[in-house]
């Protein structure tokens, strides 16, 4: 789809930045600072990257402090980052389905919709499901029965909703992603075969909640497995039954939350980290990729390996740990011009 070309001076009203140069300017989209050309808006989030400015074919860039004789337009900005995407929104968003209901689409009788909704071919509503406005469900989107959901929600293709789980308001699931799924439990029998625990609890969604393809949010064996007002999940992640996502938090890909771990506001978890379960990672947290965390994570802390501990140690360590063949090598040689006792 070609986007409406916008001038710089009104993009930069409406993001509320202040302009530097030519605000007649045409900008036609926005890309990165490699592939940017004279009529696009580009952005300098990161200053480790100040140096590729000087090489930008950009006519125009998003910035936090001006750069002076740079050439081209300049947008400052308090926050480029989250500037760059309220900018991309400006010219791009994904396309919405018309209101209605396709014809294959299945709905129970006491399922209750709200207005504006566009449910897709092949989508399946239960029974005493409510949804509220504006939603939007894909085709082959499923709610199960008694799934209670709220206004705005968005489901792409093959989503799926179990029974009676909640959802709030605002909240987009990509494509395949499970809410409710069975969690995992089994007793053991005297025979060693496997006892299926019944998974009673719901999963609750709250508002403004961003779940990426491919993942499960699995439901309770008792109580409820709950993603905090905020919380967004990245793609081919597992949250186990009974576990707490906290408000605002990022959860990476590939990430692994054994059953009734909890997470405190604004914990980072960055790919492929496994959590064992039962445990508390509190507000603030940082935890590096391809960590293992074992045990309770204070507040603020920032951990790395697995088992994971503080990162600035584990930079200490792991830089040590790659000089251990020299090492070894060294004391060998002490020993063997060693006298002998």
């Amino acid at each position: 789809m070609q986007a409406v070309p916008i001038l710089l001076s009104d993009i930069a009203a409406r993001l509320g930045c202040q302009l530097v140069g030519d605000g007649a300017l045409s900008i036609a989209g926005v890309a990165g600072m490699e592939h940017a050309t004279s009529s696009q808006l580009t952005f300098l989030a990161n200053p480790k990257y100040a140096h590729k400015v000087k090489d930008t074919r950009a006519g125009a860039i998003l910035l936090a402090e001006p750069i002076a004789d740079l050439g081209i337009a300049q947008l400052i900005s308090k926050n480029p980052y989250l500037d760059f995407a309220r900018a991309l929104a400006l010219f791009y968003q994904p396309p919405r389905p018309k209101p209605g209901i396709h014809p294959t689409a299945s709905i129970a009788s006491t399922s209750r919709i709200g207005e504006n909704a566009s449910i897709g071919a092949f989508a399946a509503i239960g029974e005493d499901v409510v949804i509220g406005r504006n939603a939007v469900l894909h085709p082959h989107v499923v709610i199960y029965d008694g799934a209670h959901i709220g206004d705005d929600f968005l489901a792409h293709s093959h989503a799926v909703v179990r029974e009676f789980c909640q959802v709030g308001h605002r909240v987009t699931l990509q494509n395949s992603v499970v809410v409710g799924g069975d969690g995992f439990g089994f007793a053991k029998r005297a025979d060693g075969s496997h006892e299926k625990i019944v998974q009673s609890g719901p999963t609750i969604i709250e508002d403004d909640v961003e779940i990426q393809s491919l993942t499960s949010v699995d439901r309770a064996t008792v109580g409820e497995t709950r993603v905090r007002r905020g919380a967004k999940i990245d793609s081919l992640v597992q949250i186990g039954h009974a576990c707490v996502v906290g408000e605002d938090d990022i959860i990476c890909a590939q990430t692994g939350l054994a059953g009734s771990t909890i997470l405190g506001k604004s914990v980072l978890l960055a790919g492929q980290v496994g959590v064992s379960g039962h445990l508390t990672i509190h507000d603030g947290a940082v935890i590096y990729a391809q960590s293992g965390i074992g045990h309770d994570v204070a507040p603020g802390a920032v951990m790395s390996g697995s088992p994971a501990f503080d990162a600035r140690e584990w930079l200490r360590a792991i830089t040590a740990f790659q000089k251990l063949p020299d090492l070894l090598k060294r004391v060998r040689q002490l020993e063997k011009h060693s006298p002998h006792d």
